[in-house]
């Protein structure tokens, strides 16, 4: 079974929500509580079980912070 890890440069997301408005799996949020250098609240990955490699959370952030990678078992 395929398996995805997405990882976030924290430091450099502005935190628009753009990727959880794309996610259609409906698996990001933003963490109100995890805020970077430059206060924006960063966004986290509720189940990343759910996730399906679609990469639309990468392809649609203007900001080019996630990558998404595939993790085979």
């Amino acid at each position: 079974m395929k398996k995805y890890l997405l990882t976030f440069d924290n430091e450099a997301c502005k935190g628009c929500g753009v990727c959880i408005h794309f996610c259609p799996v409906k698996i990001l949020k933003t963490d109100p509580v995890r805020l970077n250098k430059a206060g924006y609240a960063l966004v986290q990955v509720t189940d990343i079980n759910k996730c399906i490699g679609c990469a639309f959370c990468a392809m649609m952030c203007p900001d080019s912070v996630i990558k998404v990678e595939s993790n085979d078992e």
